[in-house]
């Protein structure tokens, strides 16, 4: 616009020069032909309009937003149109207690109230896009500053509303899921109204008080101190059980032996061993006892 402007004024002062009775009055028709060339330029310029990828452009005349959306790619336009680009890719906004990571410099972290009353401090980043079709909408009714009207203040609102209903360990820990999904809910249905779309909400971390930290720590180490003497324990009795179960095994062996064997099976194991000395090569000379008596076995190699 600015250059079509420049090619008007020229020929303007083209036609003043020509009125009047300059040494440049000669130069009039050049000047005319050139500030025609510019406004042409300018116009052309004016009119072609090329979107970025990831990006749409809203159109607006005289302060009057269009609802028709300019995607990626070249687009004809009314030269008198502004047109205001959105960005529609995946957006990060990170609120963080950790200097320069987040979106805003400094401890941007968000500090809430438990339900027991403790101070919690949460890292959150908030994965979102702008919806297409919703761009000339957001530019009537927000702006193009939706970051620090919209996004920032429903994020912080939705943990602070959600983490009163926690206690701060119950955040920490075992309740750590459904604090998220509750706040994903909460932020999605303000998005939706307004034309942004949520698609993750992460919850980096949570710090608790150091006196809370402390006590978790605590009680972490008891419960190991306590799984590990289980641990022993069971192990013992196992232990205790095998001798019992060896100990009864002797003692029905004992048994077996004290009453099972008779006096002719006594006999018949003595024969037995009696042969296996007579047939081994050491063996010289075999006397055999009488009745129970053991034999008496002389000689040997």
């Amino acid at each position: 616009m600015f250059v079509t402007i420049l090619g008007i004024l020229l020929l303007i002062l083209s036609y003043l020069i020509a009125s009047q009775d300059s040494p440049l009055s000669r130069y009039c028709l050049i000047i005319r032909i050139s500030a025609l060339l510019i406004v042409l330029i300018g116009l052309t310029s004016s009119m072609l309009k090329v979107i970025e990828a990831g990006q749409v452009g809203v159109k607006t005349l005289f302060g009057k937003v269009s609802s028709d959306v300019l995607y990626s790619g070249l687009n004809i336009v009314n030269p008198l149109n502004e047109v205001t680009t959105f960005d529609v890719k995946t957006q990060n906004y990170t609120m963080s207690g950790v200097n320069d990571e987040g979106s805003q410099s400094g401890d941007d972290a968000i500090r809430v109230l438990s339900a027991d009353g403790l101070e919690v401090i949460i890292d959150l980043s908030v994965l979102f896009k702008v919806k297409p079709s919703a761009a000339p909408e957001i530019l009537r009714t927000i702006g193009t500053d939706y970051l620090d009207k919209i996004v920032r203040p429903i994020a912080r609102t939705a943990i602070r509303d959600n983490a009163v209903s926690y206690d701060a360990v119950a955040l920490y820990s075992s309740k750590r899921d459904e604090f998220q999904n509750k706040i994903f809910q909460t932020i999605n249905k303000s998005f939706i109204t307004r034309g942004l779309e949520l698609e993750q909400l992460l919850v980096r971390n949570i710090t608790l008080p150091a006196s809370v930290k402390t006590t978790i720590e605590s009680k972490i180490n008891a419960e190991q101190d306590a799984q590990k003497m289980t641990f022993v324990l069971q192990k013992e009795r196992q232990e205790a059980e095998r001798k019992r179960v060896e100990a009864q095994g002797i003692a029905d062996y004992q048994k077996i032996l004290s009453t099972g064997l008779s006096d002719r099976q006594l006999q018949y194991e003595s024969i037995k061993a009696q042969k296996e000395i007579a047939l081994s090569p050491n063996t010289k000379v075999i006397i055999m006892g009488n009745g129970k008596n053991s034999p008496i076995i002389l000689g040997g190699n």
